[in-house]
């Protein structure tokens, strides 16, 4: 008789800690990256009261006659599908298509997280809402090492985008071929040299023939330099450069046909210093710095870990994880690369609860209850009837 009220208890816990994981999902059911779990029943030890026994020539074998002595709670699942996207246009809003769990260290601890929902702090760091700093590649002079360490990412660079010098100019156009003598063309352009300052680089082309023409450099700082240019039926006849001062001037893109006058400075290759404006979140995790003299730089790289057990994890609050036994050491990945995920920025993944199956899961938790308190009343009327035998 004691062992069917303890069955009921066994029950009753075990359907306690369903309702428990049950409420806990639905109270999650908004919770950004939250990944719903699911409570797995196993039996417990069986009294034997009767042996089997195997067939002989004249008998037939018997099976063993087992008691059991109720229930317990195998395991609590964690279901680690994808949850679906969520549109926010916020740049340090970050969604994992696929597999694997941002980076993050807290306290000098390194936990794993799905909620992509950063913010920049007062240093210019990525960070979780709890605080946890996102792990990546830092970035040294734009150039990313994704075999050196992981390390904090900081968005924010309040060091100036450094001035590249000019050294290479590119024109384009055409000069007419039916142009008289003399016929004068100037075009100019803006150069820097490696402080950053500006001057203006001219070109002056003066017609001396038909089809040719004589181009006199000077960069802006007291250096000339000359060179001629021919043309047949509008093609220049060789390849024509000069150099000023170490600034190489490519003219091999300039036509000669008749009508147009339209030859002039094109392109440079320097630019000023200038201040970071803005940033962005590629799929690569790349996180890329616009500067206002039109320098974008690569400032760090977001880091994914992979396991090979990813529901062997631990739940470590505030949407965080740290590795267990179960869940494996974690491989760390570049997203976009050789079959892992890719990130999309301005978007967060919710939660992966399916409400449907929750409530229904409460249903069966509860009847579960019920009926197993249901054992234990009708137990407690058989032990009732029992001690009323002696009156």
């Amino acid at each position: 008789m004691l062992r069917s009220l303890y069955s009921g208890i066994s029950g009753l816990r075990s359907h306690q800690t369903m309702l428990d994981v049950t409420g806990n999902n639905i109270a999650n059911v908004n919770t950004t990256g939250f990944k719903s779990s699911s409570v797995v029943f196993q039996d417990t030890l069986s009294q034997l009261t009767g042996n089997a026994a195997g067939s002989a020539a004249q008998t037939g074998g018997t099976n063993p006659a087992q008691v059991g002595l109720g229930v317990q709670v195998a395991s609590i699942a964690t279901n680690t599908t994808q949850g679906s996207l969520q549109a926010t246009g916020k740049a340090t809003d970050v969604m994992i298509g696929g597999e694997g769990y941002f980076v993050v260290s807290q306290g000098g601890q390194q936990f794993y997280t799905r909620a992509g929902g950063f913010e920049v702090d007062d240093q210019g760091r990525l960070k979780t809402s709890g605080g946890a700093l996102l792990q990546g590649w830092p970035a040294v002079d734009g150039a990313v090492d994704t075999g050196a360490p992981l390390g904090t990412l900081n968005v924010v660079h309040t060091t100036a985008s450094p001035a590249v010098a000019t050294t290479a100019l590119g024109a384009s156009g055409n000069l007419p071929s039916d142009a008289a003598v003399g016929t004068v063309r100037s075009t100019e352009i803006t150069v820097y040299d490696a402080a950053g300052t500006a001057r203006n680089f001219s070109l002056t082309f003066t017609n001396t023939a038909p089809g040719a023409w004589d181009v006199a450099a000077d960069d802006g700082a007291g250096n000339t330099a000359t060179a001629s240019l021919s043309f047949t039926n509008g093609v220049q006849t060789g390849s024509a450069a000069l150099t000023v001062a170490g600034v190489t001037v490519d003219l091999d893109a300039i036509t000669g046909y008749s009508g147009l006058n339209t030859a002039g400075l094109t392109t440079q290759d320097g630019r000023a210093s200038g201040l970071m404006e803005s940033f962005s979140i590629g799929q690569d995790g790349t996180v890329t710095a616009a500067y206002s003299n039109g320098a974008r730089l690569a400032v760090g790289r977001i880091a994914l870990a992979d396991f090979a057990n990813a529901g062997g994890l631990e739940k470590a609050g505030d949407s965080l994880y740290r590795a267990s036994a179960a869940s494996g050491t974690p491989s760390f990945v570049e997203p976009g690369t050789n079959g892992a995920s890719t990130l999309a920025s301005g978007y967060l993944e919710m939660s992966n609860v399916d409400l449907s199956q929750e409530f229904t899961n409460l249903i069966v938790a509860q009847r579960g209850f019920q009926a197993n308190a249901r054992i234990i009343t009708t137990s407690d009327d058989v032990l009732q009837e029992l001690t009323n035998l002696k009156r």
